[in-house]
């Protein structure tokens, strides 16, 4: 893990190369209003709709520390199939990229800090796919994390293959 910026989410936007992700990191400021993290249900559907294929989400259980699938846009069931969706992070992801993947977010939770990512993200067969990934707390309640909302922009054409996810050059930002 890279160290956290004490510059606060303001950085985050300011960092974020993607429109696209800006945007995202813009309304999940203005859905959490005067609290830490918004809820799931502050999010709005109508202005995360036009950046749905992107978009990834996990639930996370602080009593077992488990992240289910819970949002899968487009590219994310493309590659990683329906069983995305309410399957835990151990039984989506080969053990090495779990372990990684578990780090990440439970970094992001415990914090709580929004991430980003720049560069190479994944690789899907033998092709690496470079772009950005950013990563935001949500509250079950609005104050104790109880998830990540997630979006990875990357052009890349269709292609199949299994799937790995690299977490290189990422920077964390307090949220408060």
């Amino acid at each position: 893990m890279s160290q956290l910026s004490t510059d606060g989410f303001e950085s985050l936007v300011d960092a974020i190369s993607s429109p696209m992700l800006r945007e995202i990191a813009q309304h999940w400021n203005e859905a959490r209003g005067l609290k830490p993290m918004p809820t799931w249900a502050d999010l709005s559907p109508l202005v995360l709709a036009p950046h749905f294929k992107w978009l990834w989400g996990f639930h996370y259980d602080p009593a077992t520390g488990d992240f289910t699938g819970r949002l899968a846009g487009t590219n994310i069931r493309d590659w990683l199939g329906a069983n995305f969706l309410g399957a835990s992070l151990r039984e989506i992801h080969p053990p090495k990229v779990f372990q990684e993947s578990h780090q990440m977010l439970s970094h992001v939770v415990a914090t709580p800090a929004a991430s980003r990512f720049h560069g190479r993200l994944f690789k899907i067969g033998d092709k690496t796919i470079e772009g950005e990934r950013i990563c935001l707390p949500l509250a079950a309640d609005g104050k104790v994390a109880g998830g990540v909302l997630g979006a990875s922009y990357y052009d890349c054409p269709v292609l199949s293959g299994p799937l790995e996810l690299i977490h290189e050059n990422v920077e964390w930002f307090t949220i408060g």
